[in-house]
């Protein structure tokens, strides 16, 4: 089977949209010239017919002001698609970026860090350069955070197969995937808005279930339009009308006042609203054939009618009650037929019809949107792999296992197994040799397979597990904390973990770095035969070459590994290749030599 190339993709797609959008600037121009030409005759077509008859000039400046109606929703709609197409093309724009390497200055998640976390600090989830800032596809607040807690806890085996399959799925379709997306990025949908919905849903209708409410909707318009047209006929004087025009003024808008409090939860949230409909449009409209995709689209079954038509009624009243920014409608259409309460009665009958099933369009949209994160990983890594899931404890074999965050081409795989009573590796080696990068490489792809996502390897067999690290410890001065005293507390937490033999893959670097050599190598020998006793799946990094002689003292419950250098005068070369047994080569001194101090 021959493998899509992303990056060709991205740029031939990005090529057809600049040309489909230079065709519909160009149509926008015509329709503008068109509206023009149309108003213009149905206003000479009225002013040349009126000496004929009204009849004939009325029938002449209808026919072309229903011409002119016709090329201004043209025009709207042609606006529209060139919005669209601007926003897909920003979209492969970014995904040529992204592939390129380009993308630090995306959304870092920064935001989302936990302040205590077992391994989110160590594996750069988050921040500048960081994992989440590379995958992410999500552009609502819901997203950003749901795509956060898939990447910070471990999902469920049978939810991770689900994952897999969705984004297989999903992936089959990139650039109708990027349609989802479109929608997502135009007025994207935040927390606040969610949060505005879920509460006015939860309000007891003031207005619909009241007797005196529904007989004043129907009474008082008739009543005023009543009067108007007994004035316009003649049937009243001025004298009459214009004090009644002012009772009915102040009645209408005392109303109004009253109702103001109950529509305001849900002010300015119309073109959030646009985004939920068109997005839900697009899910009602997909063809799922995977048990997630399926059940995300049966989440989104209103009943009778589609979500998205239920989603368009609330946007509609929604945009009729905010006709009151526009005094010259607003004020007559209150005055004469109680508009705000005709709305709110509206919004009442709406909510108390679809409020069942309200709450899960968001929750559906927000998962859906972090699938198209996994599914647009798998298009641009085809040579990623989805790892198989082992029921077994600590496994983890690699082939060709990277680092997701270097790019191809600079970056170096290698092979790696842990199983069984092979489970605790301790890996040494030179300075700057690799063995930090290779845990967090290992690190970062148990997080991508425990979120069902694909990883960056050849083939990838794992138990389901989470990740706890102690990489990167420093000190804590709010806390009063040393940094010795922090990797203590952290070494804490993993020996309960493991004393309660919880399913962990450990990534240790340079255990109790923090204290004097005698205390490290003691502390770090007892630490690593505790781990051992308990059947721990560990990588452990070391520059203390006589831990490797635990192996010995266990024979096949410890693997030895290495990152070796290659030294040619005074020029130091690494190959990155992690090779079983221990590293003899060095280069510290070196190092020291080259900055300056004496040897």
């Amino acid at each position: 089977m021959q493998r899509i190339d992303p990056l060709e993709s991205y740029k031939q797609h990005l090529e057809s949209l600049n040309i489909q959008l230079q065709k519909l600037v160009k149509q926008k121009k015509w329709l503008e010239w068109f509206r023009f030409f149309s108003f213009a005759a149905a206003v000479i077509v009225l002013w040349q017919l009126w000496p004929l008859g009204w009849l004939f000039a009325c029938t002449g400046f209808i026919l072309f002001a229903a011409l002119f109606i016709f090329f201004v929703v043209r025009d709207i709609d042609n606006k529209e698609k060139i919005e669209n197409t601007k926003r897909l093309a920003e979209i492969n724009q970014e995904e040529i970026e992204i592939l390129s390497h380009n993308f630090i200055n995306r959304h870092s998640g920064q935001s989302l860090q936990p302040a205590h976390h077992d391994y989110s600090n160590d594996l750069d989830l988050f921040g500048k350069a960081s994992l989440y800032q590379y995958i992410n596809r999500t552009h609502s607040e819901q997203g950003a955070k749901l795509l956060a807690e898939w990447m910070l806890y471990a999902a469920e085996p049978a939810m991770i197969i689900n994952r897999q399959e969705a984004a297989k799925e999903l992936a089959e379709d990139i650039f109708s995937l990027q349609q989802f997306r479109a929608h997502s990025t135009a007025n994207p949908l935040t927390i606040d808005a969610e949060q505005k919905v879920m509460r006015w849903l939860q309000q007891e209708n003031k207005f619909l279930m009241r007797p005196a409410w529904k007989m004043i909707r129907f009474i008082f318009p008739a009543m005023a339009t009543a009067i108007l047209l007994f004035y316009l006929f003649s049937v009243i004087s001025s004298s009459l009308f214009y004090p009644l025009l002012l009772l009915f003024f102040v009645i209408a808008f005392s109303i109004s006042k009253y109702i103001m409090p109950h529509y305001v939860l849900l002010n300015k949230i119309v073109p959030e609203l646009e985004t939920l409909y068109q997005s839900v449009r697009w899910i009602e409209n997909l063809d799922a054939k995977t048990k997630l995709v399926k059940t995300l689209k049966e989440n989104m079954n209103a009943g009778s009618e589609k979500t998205s038509t239920s989603i368009r009624q609330l946007k509609k009243i929604l945009e009729r009650l905010d006709y009151r920014y526009n005094p010259l409608v607003y004020v007559p259409l209150n005055l004469f037929l109680l508009w705000d309460l005709q709305q709110v009665i509206a919004l009442e009958k709406w909510k108390t019809e679809k409020k069942k099933n309200a709450g899960q369009w968001f929750n559906s949209l927000t998962e859906m949107e972090t699938l198209m994160t996994l599914a647009t990983i798998h298009f641009n890594h085809p040579y990623w792999c989805f790892p198989q899931l082992n029921s077994g404890h600590g496994i983890f074999i690699a082939k060709d296992l990277g680092h997701p965050l270097i790019p191809a081409e600079k970056r170096v795989t290698n092979s790696f197994t842990a199983r069984g009573q092979e489970q605790l590796s301790l890996i040494t080696g030179s300075n700057m040799a690799g063995k930090s990068t290779f845990l967090r490489s290992a690190g970062l792809n148990i997080v991508l397979a425990m979120m069902g996502s694909p990883v960056c390897a050849r083939e990838l067999i794992v138990s389901p597990m989470k990740v706890i690290s102690s990489m990167r410890v420093s000190d804590n001065l709010e806390e009063n904390t040393s940094t010795f005293y922090a990797e203590l507390k952290k070494l804490k937490e993993i020996i309960e973990a493991v004393n309660k033999h919880e399913k962990v893959f450990l990534l240790l670097d340079e255990i109790l770095r923090g204290t004097n050599s005698a205390d490290r190598h003691n502390g770090s020998k007892a630490f690593i035969k505790q781990l051992i006793k308990e059947e721990a799946a560990a990588l452990v990094a070391t520059h203390d070459l006589e831990l490797t002689q635990l192996a010995e003292e266990f024979p096949g419950r410890i693997r030895n590994y290495h990152f070796d250098v290659q030294i040619k005068g005074d020029e130091l070369f690494f190959d990155y290749i992690l090779k079983e047994g221990i590293c003899r080569s060095m280069n510290a001194s070196l190092l020291m030599k080259k900055i300056g101090i004496d040897i």
